[in-house]
């Protein structure tokens, strides 16, 4: 916990500087976590719209769509939000919400993350939603047919939650007004892990409410990817619009291309001395 974490920074302070430590959060390292900074600093595209003004609201999901598979006991010890809320899904908002670094170094990057956090009030009740997985009978899966409290490693009527959603709100000039909204959970209906940006409404429509609204969706797993739906005309004589998407797909785009596992470029970063992908204490 909170007080448990700050115990065992204050004593690694006493033997080591912050220079030695790396701490792993593994999603760090991921291919397209990283590639949040690259797309939104890198191209002019995507800086004029990256506020308030044209954003709705802002979606980080974790999906897994298998349970506990006997691991109940250890689950049960910290349960969904620890798991992955307030470590993964926290960093990608970070990154997706920070403003420009002044360069690439790790610390001009982590100031910048560390001001995004300081802006967020603390979250309140009537702003989350949890839950519990339960098993399917009707299911072709033997491990669907179990509920969580089903799994026979997980204390008796646990209410340790496997399901989590949060609305944050980010209180500064870029965010005010945004909604950050967070969801992870097991056993739910598919594997995915992605951050979803949806654009407003365009103003003064023309098209008698014939137009949906942008979304830039940014995959990391799996099947790393990186599209935007966007309103066309449909093909042919018709003046009729249809959503489609301009899709960066990295299997088909970068067909060769090795994409190294988390900790492999964390590992490799720790012997190369580099702390751009790893969390600082504050």
């Amino acid at each position: 916990d909170s007080a448990s974490s700050a115990d065992l920074s204050d004593h690694l302070k006493k033997l080591f500087s912050e220079e030695q430590l790396y701490r792993i959060d593994h999603y760090l390292g991921k291919e397209m976590v990283q590639n949040l900074i690259s797309l939104r600093f890198g191209n002019m595209i995507f800086g004029p719209t990256w506020n308030r003004d044209s954003i709705a609201s802002v979606t980080i999901t974790f999906k897994e769509p298998f349970g506990t598979q006997g691991r109940g006991g250890y689950f049960d010890e910290f349960g969904i939000i620890r798991d992955v809320m307030q470590n993964h899904l926290l960093q990608i908002l970070c990154l997706a919400a920070m403003e420009k670094p002044v360069t690439t170094s790790p610390d001009d990057i982590r100031n910048e993350k560390v001001k995004v956090l300081k802006a967020i009030p603390s979250l309140s009740l009537s702003s989350c939603v949890l839950g519990q997985y339960c098993g399917d009978p009707d299911s072709d899966h033997p491990d669907a047919r179990l509920g969580y409290l089903e799994d026979p490693t997980v204390p008796e009527g646990s209410s340790c939650p496997t399901f989590a959603a949060a609305v944050l709100k980010i209180n500064n000039e870029r965010w005010d007004g945004v909604p950050f909204m967070l969801k992870c959970g097991k056993a739910l209906d598919e594997r995915k892990a992605e951050v979803r940006i949806q654009y407003k409404d365009v103003p003064g429509d023309i098209f008698n409410g014939g137009t949906v609204r942008n979304e830039l969706v940014i995959r990391v797993q799996p099947d790393e990817s990186v599209y935007v739906k966007v309103m066309t005309k449909t093909p042919g004589m018709s003046f009729n619009l249809q959503e489609t998407e301009l899709d960066l797909t990295y299997k088909s785009r970068y067909k060769d291309a090795r994409l190294p596992e988390a900790y492999e470029r964390l590992i490799l970063d720790v012997f190369v001395g580099s702390q751009m992908h790893f969390v600082r204490s504050d």
